[in-house]
């Protein structure tokens, strides 16, 4: 992996490359930030720059033997740790278990959430941990000799995920590594990171990508997108690649809980309304929808009217730089933001958010939806 493949980033890569042409290379770094900026890959590719053997100014030569093993994520030197699950062998899970999985989720997604990584092994709703054993394949790994007398290379993706026994056994080695070791501890929430081992790492922030580097990004990657939407889908990504995908994937999804939205708003105003007299019934047949509808497509729709109510209240208050919807979200906004305020905001939250709980509680869809609609149709009119 190749600086040059990283999308943004050009103020961290620099620094990068300059520590490894000055031979400043901290053997612990730290980088953070949020999901889906290129932590990761900042990660691989500093790691594949060091390694490098015909290396320029820029990046790696991407041609050599060392840079055609790190291409497939399988130069010796390379190490990885990350979040596992127990499986059911009779001795406690490390991760060479899942090591395919995981070179083939970097390769192939390139950027991922942890949830993504989840779905990739199976774990459902088990929670993923760095057990206290892969402290001692830690320990072993690095107490190799290196391949070609080069750097060993010890990536930590999500280092908060590690169990208090494992992080604790890898202090020592953290800080007084055997020479040329290096190690990248990759975090999105540093914060939960134990202070003994923070102490231990130079800390380099990765910040959050310039909208205009992530509709580029967009533009160049999908010819059907108008420069408009990608500029929109990049400010409602916050900075985040992965983010940005990830509404271009759902965009059919979006569309779908929008019109719902749409449909739920317009007809609880329309109750009571002069030659409105459909409108009830209209509103009984979208809850007899919603009800028949999937447990996963209701938390879903229940969750995007959550973000659309506080979307139009954000709106209302003239605030719409921190607005963060797609255009044809904000053109129903447009007229529809006057009727989210601060005597209804609260109390339309409320309502929303004890349905999803019902829902996931395995309650009386039919019930719960046809509640939510004579409550809305009350708030809407304050």
């Amino acid at each position: 992996m190749q600086f040059k493949d990283i999308i943004g980033q050009e103020e961290v890569k620099p620094r990068l490359r300059l520590s490894v042409q000055e031979g400043r290379i901290a053997h612990a770094q730290l980088f953070y930030g949020q999901a889906g900026v290129g932590k990761l890959r900042l990660a691989i590719a500093y790691a594949q720059y060091l390694a490098c053997e015909n290396r320029t100014t820029d990046d790696s030569c991407g041609h050599c033997p060392s840079c055609l093993q790190y291409a497939k994520l399988q130069h010796p030197d390379l190490h990885f740790a990350f979040p596992i699950f127990k499986e059911k062998t009779g001795r406690e899970s490390v991760c060479d278990d899942f090591i395919g999985q995981f070179r083939n989720l970097i390769l192939t997604r390139q950027y991922f959430s942890l949830n993504d990584w989840y779905a990739t092994i199976g774990a459902e709703n088990k929670q993923g941990v760095i057990y206290e054993a892969e402290s001692g394949e830690i320990l072993r790994k690095l107490s190799l000799k290196s391949y070609g007398n080069g750097f060993k290379t010890m990536i930590i993706w999500l280092p908060e995920k590690m169990h208090p026994a494992c992080a604790n056994k890898l202090l020592k080695i953290i800080e007084e590594p055997p020479e040329k070791t290096l190690f990248l501890l990759v975090s999105e929430e540093p914060e939960k990171l134990l202070a003994t081992i923070l102490s231990r790492t130079q800390q380099i922030h990765i910040p959050n990508l310039d909208d205009n580097v992530i509709a580029d990004a967009l533009l160049s990657n999908n010819d059907e997108l108008s420069t408009a939407d990608a500029k929109n889908i990049a400010h409602i990504a916050n900075g985040s690649w992965l983010k940005a995908l990830q509404t271009v994937e759902t965009n059919e999804e979006t569309l779908a809980n929008l019109e719902m939205f749409t449909s739920l708003m317009r007809n609880s105003w329309l109750v009571g309304m002069k030659k409105k007299y459909d409108s009830l019934l209209l509103l009984r047949d979208w809850s007899q929808k919603m009800a028949t509808a999937g447990r996963e497509v209701q938390k879903s729709f229940l969750t995007y009217a959550q973000k659309q109510i506080r979307e139009n209240y954000i709106r209302n208050l003239s605030q719409s730089q921190l607005n963060y919807q797609t255009s044809a979200e904000e053109q129903f906004s447009e007229r529809f933001s006057p009727f989210i305020n601060e005597r209804n905001v609260e109390q339309l939250l409320e309502q929303f958010t004890t349905a999803q709980q019902q829902i996931e509680q395995n309650g009386n869809a039919r019930i719960i939806f046809f509640d939510l609609c004579l409550q809305t149709i009350v708030l809407i009119k304050k």
